[in-house]
């Protein structure tokens, strides 16, 4: 879980971080309307890039850790039922005493 919070956190900062680039960027480059347009368009597809590269490789994490996860959610669900046959086995199908408190 703690995975998942890091991750928001991260592709939090990037994008203010990018968007405050961009701001100041465009706040102190002497260019023509036109071309700041451009710079704009042109940054914002940039960004909107690396955000969905961020996202894929996060979604791509998420379900490997997904995957391994229920590979040991079975991997002790097997375990257990082999305790508890072990167990039956030991009591011989005997039915324990209740207890006399």
């Amino acid at each position: 879980m703690s995975d998942h919070d890091d991750f928001g956190s991260f592709l939090t900062g990037f994008v203010i971080g990018g968007v405050t680039g961009v701001i100041v960027a465009l706040l102190f480059a002497p260019q023509s309307g036109e071309e700041t347009r451009a710079v704009i368009k042109e940054k914002s597809i940039e960004l909107h890039d690396k955000a969905s590269k961020i996202v894929e490789e996060g979604l791509s994490k998420a379900e490997q850790v997904t995957g391994e996860v229920k590979k040991r959610a079975s991997e002790v669900a097997e375990k257990g039922q082999v305790i508890l046959e072990e167990s039956k086995e030991r009591l011989g199908g005997k039915k324990p005493k209740p207890d006399s408190t």
